[in-house]
């Protein structure tokens, strides 16, 4: 019986070339499969469809509060007391002290590309020139590209500017220490509000008086978030893939918090906060990569309330390699993992919100979309569901694998509808994608070594441009960069397991899986060998 089930276990190209190995290995699989494999495979499969489920339903839920939104809710200006700042011609100097002090924060470090631009940006923001402070925060490590940031600071200082120059001793904290550095100023005392814009974001010169009237008026609103706009959105398809799930998160997930909740996480960037607020929930932490998000759910937790405009937008850029993209999803998938491991009982045990806004905040905000989304994506579709081709004893229904997933793809396309053509492959790069992610959210939750790793996502502006006229290097030199800078052996592994499920599926099988293994095979294959995004050398 073990003979039988050995030959019809390994392929019979292999069982005429070597029988007895063949037949030994037959024997071992057979007896491990039944009373382990199968059993530990099933487990799994029900723990992915459990997953699949959470996930179904929060995308479901948000769809069906975003259709709300859309038809039934008042725009922000109607739901919140709001009313137009404007200068009177006549009497500028009076009309200038009813506009509130606001502080103008820019993180920078070694923004060679894009300072210019974002200092530019800032300096001509719409508002009264003696109720701006713009604060450049620069822990560049590069001497030169200091030296330039500060003679730009001082070219907009000879007009008038009241712009300052602001750098450290050290890069503690990262960019959260640098913005915890930048409050401790005594000029600072007299500002009321405070706004930040990370290097290379573009605000437009009526932003502040779009959003400033909103915390006027509303003093219990400790944050109006605008919505992000991205300048190279179409530079490549790594930047339309990007493009799709930013606009999902904006559109939907950050509508949905600020309609239902009054409650959503900073982006860390592009958004205007109380400084009081800021002061109450404990100000700037560095103890996870999301400085950003921490202080937004302690601030939560104090009662304070978010607004999210999505008709007021800031330009700003995608990172256009996809070694900054890897970098950046390493910080945005294991800080929040690392908060959640932080923060998940202060939460519970808080008494200053609602038990409902609890729920929301840990199952919602946090186990759901921030954990339970990457695993399922990674754990299912790029481990369990190849395995279950290799041991058919083990069912997958067709409403997990095909429909529930389909119908998740079809929610997450509706912030982008003009790249739905891209959807599928979008599913594929995601589920590449997914393996980096679901890693960093393993290493937050149990803080393992590269918890805290902080790597600057790099603009490179007119970057490519630039570089493309660099010198060639020797033969030798430019393999061993291109194997450095490009080459990923994890991604090329998993090209390689997929592909012998997919063979394995299309040669004894008839689930038809083969056809979305081997495309997922390709598409491992590409950001394997790094042909994703712009590539500049080093």
């Amino acid at each position: 019986m073990a003979e039988v089930s050995a030959k019809s276990f390994i392929p019979e190209t292999f069982q005429g070339y070597t029988p007895e190995i063949a037949g030994q290995i037959g024997l071992l699989w057979e007896l491990i499969k039944a009373p382990l494999i199968v059993p530990v495979l099933t487990v799994c499969v029900y723990i992915c469809l459990a997953m699949s489920i959470m996930v179904f339903m929060e995308r479901l839920y948000m769809g069906v509060v975003i259709v709300l939104v859309k038809l039934f809710w008042r725009k922000p200006e109607k739901r919140y007391k709001w009313e137009p700042m404007e200068e009177d011609a006549d009497d500028l100097e009076a009309a200038g002290a009813n506009f509130p002090i606001v502080l103008v924060q820019i993180p920078m470090f070694n923004e060679k590309e894009v300072y210019k631009i974002s200092i530019g940006a800032a300096c001509n923001l719409s508002w009264p020139a003696d109720r701006l402070v713009i604060q450049v925060l620069d822990d560049s490590t590069d001497f030169v590209v200091k030296d330039m940031v500060e003679r730009e600071c001082l070219r907009w200082a000879s007009k008038g500017v009241n712009i300052k120059y602001q750098i450290r001793e050290s890069r503690g904290g990262y960019k959260a220490g640098a913005l915890k550095e930048g409050l401790k100023h005594d000029y600072i005392k007299q500002c009321e509000y405070v706004v930040i814009f990370d290097a290379d974001f573009r605000p437009e010169p009526d932003f502040l008086k779009r959003a400033v009237p909103f915390l006027i008026h509303n003093p219990d609103i400790a944050l109006v978030q605008a919505r992000w706009r991205f300048v190279n959105s179409n530079e490549c398809m790594l930047t339309r893939m990007q493009e799709m799930s930013l606009d999902y998160h904006f559109k939907v997930e950050q509508e949905v918090g600020s309609a239902t909740h009054a409650f959503f996480g900073f982006n860390g960037t592009g958004g205007i906060w109380r400084i009081g607020a800021i002061n109450e929930a404990g100000g700037w932490k560095d103890r996870t990569t999301v400085e950003d998000m921490d202080l937004a759910v302690r601030a939560g937790l104090k009662g304070w309330k978010f607004l999210y405009l999505g008709d007021l937008q800031v330009k700003s850029e995608l990172p256009s390699t996809f070694k900054a993209f890897r970098f950046q999803q390493h910080r945005w998938s294991c800080g929040p993992a690392n908060l959640f491991r932080k923060m998940v009982m202060d939460i519970a045990t808080n008494k200053k919100v609602t038990l409902y806004k609890k729920c929301y905040v840990i199952y919602s905000f946090f186990f759901v979309r921030k954990i339970i989304a990457h695993f399922f994506t990674f754990f299912f579709y790029c481990l369990i569901l190849p395995l279950t081709i290799l041991v058919p004893e083990v069912y997958v229904p067709k409403w997990g694998s095909i429909y529930i997933p389909c119908i998740i793809t079809m929610l997450n396309s509706v912030g982008t509808p003009r790249s739905f053509h891209l959807l599928f492959y979008w599913v594929l790069f995601e589920n590449v994608m997914s393996f980096h992610r679901t890693k960093a959210t393993l290493i937050g939750l149990f803080e393992a070594k590269r918890v805290n790793e902080w790597v600057v996502t790099e603009k490179l502006g007119d970057g490519v441009k630039n570089k493309s006229n660099n010198k060639s290097i020797g033969f030798k030199k430019s393999i061993f960069k291109f194997l450095g800078d490009r080459v990923s052996v994890h991604e090329l592994g998993f090209a390689a397991f997929l592909f012998v499920c997919g063979c394995y599926d299309f040669l004894y099988w008839k689930n038809n899986y083969f056809i979305y293994l081997f495309l997922q095979t390709i598409t491992f294959t590409i950001a394997g060998f790094g042909y994703v995004g712009t590539f500049v050398p080093s």
